[in-house]
């Protein structure tokens, strides 16, 4: 923060500046100093342009960061849906070949699955060879 001076002050240092530098030379002494103060606000203002690219870069570093984890996001996404539709053709043809059985009505009971027996892949006894019903009727 720099010290408040007011008219009084500037021409105290005017009339001191005169008294010690002279007349002769106080025109040749105010344009450097002039130059002094124009080198000093100079390096202050790249001195703030470099900030603020710093700034802008870790901004942009960031956005960057977070462009990439949409398309991250994205791939997964795409990626996920590939398997999705995959399965559904795989389920469509399945269940083309394989279709399920039609659910039956409500007064009705479905029909039972027909079971074989070990005993009844047999081969006929001798006591049921002379049965030519019995015979038929296993095999």
């Amino acid at each position: 923060m720099l010290p408040q001076f007011g008219l009084t002050e500037f021409l105290l240092i005017a009339t001191v500046a005169l008294i010690v530098v002279g007349p002769k030379d106080l025109p040749l002494m105010m344009r450097k100093l002039g130059q002094f103060v124009a080198k000093g606000k100079a390096m202050a203002r790249e001195f703030q342009s470099a900030f603020d690219d710093i700034a802008k870069q870790a901004e942009l570093d960031e956005l960057r960061k977070e462009i990439e984890d949409l398309r991250r996001e994205n791939a997964l996404t795409q990626a996920v849906d590939e398997l999705k539709k995959t399965e559904a053709d795989i389920n469509r043809q399945v269940m083309m070949e394989n279709p399920l059985p039609e659910p039956a009505p409500e007064g009705e009971e479905p029909p039972a699955e027909i079971t074989t027996d070990a005993a009844s892949m047999s081969e006929p006894d001798d006591n049921n060879a002379a049965d030519p019903e019995r015979r038929a009727d296993k095999v």
